[in-house]
């Protein structure tokens, strides 16, 4: 790459010239080289290569070429205090950039990336125009399928083996030969499939040896999603949960995470609906405002509408839209506020709507002597564009700390999920705002810098 070239790229491609850093910064940076640098190119893989992940990478493409802002990623977009410095993160970080990432993954169909976006019609055709020859060269491998755990899709494109375990290593020489194939140094994976019906844990999770048998046995509790973590994990490559799928939330994947010393996070992005939750709940907690009923519904009709048509696989996103409240309104705390809370969730498959989903929330609250009020939500979003930045933070970050010498459940990721992982006997943070400052603070301490308490009086963006 030549000067111009560099001079010519927009700034979220490169973490910024030494005129836009202080002097804080600048002193910052010479003592955090105990961080390895992102050299070479990072494969992100993508289990799950439909709207989603179509949209993730069809935006960084073109955002690479300055034909879009990221808009909705931290890691492009936000900032943080050091110093009484305000930065950007992209600065202060040695984040991998958007021109290293190279892109791969499964899918039960056969369509390139340019078609799947086409189809799901996120995107307009014409945007697509000048990326058309980088996204149709992304073809997705053959995915891992058992129809029983997704039961409204048909795949066509799909994997055979004798049994689980045999499946988990050709995915595991999936990710071997698009390492060697695109000559990249590292991978990190994240889920952008379909939700699973729901599967509790149960003793084939319980050890790393149960499950190597469970997959030898083709044991009916472990699901697709569980092969493909399983895969990455014994690769070393980190792994990001964005579904409600039990993925890699069980003793096992956390005992062979840290056997391989990889990186996890999870479940299921946080995007329309829950991120509203997640903002209005606390607020109505931090008045004392009691809520007797908070009916949440939407309605969408892309492929997860579909899958999400069965009753099954609804169970599985239910659960993790329905703890966020009882866990930020602390209903057994207060239970002349909130112990008598009905808390309704539903999903329902529209076709017309596409990817334009529509989250709408009825809340019955009271206040000053019981007094009734209501408050109502009409959040008409597009579900892959809110998901997308999400994958793109997950991707550099669980790069990032991977680099840092972090090992397994990264909680302080919880910023981006419904239900957030935690280590056993760990409690996960629901609010927002106390998830944004984990978060920024892990980045400090990664630093060598100091973390910022909630009392600080200055702003931390």
């Amino acid at each position: 790459m030549t000067s111009q070239d560099t001079l010519s790229m927009p700034w979220w491609c490169g973490h910024g010239s030494a005129s836009r850093r202080g002097p804080h910064l600048e002193e910052q940076m010479k003592r955090s080289t105990s961080l390895p640098p992102p050299g070479g190119k990072l494969a992100v893989l993508l289990p799950g290569m439909g709207a989603v992940a179509s949209t993730f990478i069809a935006g960084v493409l073109l955002a690479r070429r300055g034909l879009g802002l990221p808009v909705g990623s931290l890691t492009q977009m936000g900032g943080l205090r050091v110093g009484g410095e305000r930065v950007r993160l992209s600065q202060y970080l040695p984040l991998a950039r958007m021109d290293q990432l190279v892109f791969g993954g499964w899918d039960i169909f056969p369509e390139n990336v340019h078609e799947a976006a086409l189809h799901s019609k996120v995107l307009e055709p014409a945007q697509l125009e000048p990326i058309r020859e980088e996204l149709e060269a992304i073809r997705p491998m053959k995915g891992v399928f058992h129809p029983q755990y997704v039961k409204r899709l048909h795949g066509t494109h799909v994997k055979t083996g004798a049994t689980k375990a045999d499946l988990v290593e050709q995915v595991r020489q999936d990710i071997r030969a698009f390492l060697r194939d695109k000559d990249c140094t590292r991978a990190v994976a994240v889920w952008c499939g379909s939700t699973e019906t729901y599967v509790a844990a149960d003793q084939v999770h319980a050890s790393r040896r149960a499950f190597e048998a469970g997959l030898l046995e083709n044991a009916p509790s472990i699901t697709n999603s569980q092969l493909y973590a399983w895969a990455c994990i014994q690769e070393g490559v980190a792994f990001a949960n964005g579904s409600p799928n039990l993925a890699v939330d069980f003793p096992a994947a956390a005992e062979l995470a840290r056997h391989h010393e990889v990186v996890l996070a999870g479940k299921d992005f946080k995007t329309g609906q829950t991120l509203m939750k997640t903002v209005i709940a606390p607020a109505l907690k931090a008045r004392m405002l009691g809520v007797r009923g908070w009916f949440s519904t939407n309605i969408l009709g892309n492929r997860d509408g579909e899958v999400l048509d069965d009753p099954e696989s609804f169970r599985s996103k239910e659960i993790t839209k329905r703890g966020v409240l009882e866990e930020i309104l602390q209903t057994g705390d207060h239970p002349e506020l909130y112990g008598d809370l009905f808390h309704k969730v539903r999903i329902e498959y529209y076709p017309p709507r596409g990817d334009a989903k529509e989250g709408w929330d009825n809340i019955d609250l009271f206040g000053w002597l019981g007094y009734p009020m209501q408050m109502k939500i009409d959040f008409l979003c597009r579900d892959s564009i809110l998901a997308a930045p999400i994958v793109l933070d997950l991707a550099l970050l669980m790069d990032l700390a991977q680099r840092a010498g972090r090992i397994g459940t990264q909680d302080w990721l919880g910023f981006y999920f419904k239900s957030p992982m935690t280590d056993a006997g760990h409690s996960a943070e629901h609010d927002l705002f106390p998830q944004e400052r984990r978060l920024k603070n892990t980045l400090r301490a990664m630093m060598g810098d100091e973390a910022r308490g909630p009392s600080s009086t200055e702003r931390d963006d």
